[in-house]
C-alpha cells in the first residue's frame, strides 16, 4: 500500500521486537523497517527493510529510514551490562533516548516505548528508576502520540539463555498470576506476543497524547488489534 505507515522496530532481536515483526507481516497498514547492529535471522519471505549499523550511527540511519511510527523494544539486562550502572544506562537510557530524538527529527509522529512494570523516578531500585527517567525524558521529545507499555515478566522464547530464577518465574507464572488482584494485577506475567500486538495497535491509534498501558491495558489494546485483524 502506497499510504502504509513506515514502522520502525528497534530492538528487533529481542522477544517483543521479534514478535512485533512477526505480527506486522499480516497487517497491510505497515511498511516494516528494522534497525539492528547484527543480522536478525528472519524467516524466508519476511517483508521487511533492515538496516544494519553500529549504534553510534543509529541517528543517521534513522534519518535515512524516515519512519512514521516507531516501536522501541530496546534494552539490556543488569547481568548483561556486567552490573555496571554506566553500561546499563548507555543502552537502556541514552541509546533509547537517542533513537527517540532521531525518530522525531526524521518526522515520526508516534512512538511506542516498551518499559517495565514498576518504572518510577522515585524508587530506590536502580533498574526501575532508570526506566522511569527514560519515560520522563522521552515524554519531552514531543511526539504527537507517546505510548508507554509497562509489562511484567515476559513469557516467550528468547534467543539467549535465561537466568535460573527467571525461568522458574515463568514456569510458575500461571499460578502466581492467580494471586495478583486489584492493584497487583499489573505485576502479572504476560506473553511477549500480546505486548507486541498492543504496540502495533498503539502505532495505528491516531489519538494524540501520552498513554501508559500496564497489564490490563496491554491486553485490551492487543484485543483491539486482534478483533480488527484476526490471526489465523
Amino acid at each position: 500500500m502506497s499510504d502504509a505507515l513506515r514502522l520502525l522496530v528497534v530492538g528487533a532481536t529481542g522477544l517483543v521486537g521479534g514478535r512485533a515483526i512477526e505480527e506486522a507481516q499480516r497487517l497491510r497498514e505497515f511498511h516494516l523497517l528494522a534497525l539492528s547492529r547484527r543480522e536478525l535471522g528472519l524467516p524466508l519471505g519476511t517483508r521487511i527493510e533492515v538496516l544494519l549499523a553500529d549504534p553510534a550511527n543509529w541517528p543517521s540511519a534513522i534519518a535515512q529510514l524516515q519512519p512514521d511510527v516507531v516501536i522501541c523494544a530496546l534494552g539490556t539486562t543488569w547481568a548483561k551490562s556486567g552490573q555496571d550502572e554506566a553500561a546499563f544506562r548507555a543502552v537502556d537510557q541514552y541509546l533509547v533516548l537517542a533513537v527517540a530524538k532521531a525518530a522525531k527529527a526524521a518526522g515520526a509522529q508516534r512512538f511506542v516505548l516498551v518499559s517495565s512494570v514498576g518504572a518510577d523516578l522515585a524508587t530506590s531500585n536502580f533498574y526501575l528508576r532508570v526506566k522511569g527517567e527514560v519515560e520522563r525524558d522521552i515524554g519531552k521529545v514531543g511526539f504527537d502520540r507517546l505510548t508507554i507499555l509497562r509489562p511484567g515478566l515476559l513469557r516467550g522464547p528468547r534467543g539467549g539463555e535465561r537466568r535460573v530464577l527467571e525461568r522458574l518465574g515463568i514456569i510458575l507464572s500461571p499460578l502466581t498470576n492467580l494471586f495478583l488482584h486489584g492493584q497487583y494485577r499489573k505485576y502479572r506475567s504476560i506473553d511477549g506476543r500480546v505486548v507486541a500486538r498492543a504496540a502495533l495497535q498503539a502505532c495505528l491509534d491516531k489519538r494524540k497524547g501520552r498513554f501508559v498501558l500496564e497489564n490490563d491495558g496491554i491486553h485490551r489494546a492487543a484485543g483491539e488489534l486482534e478483533r480488527a485483524h484476526p490471526s489465523e
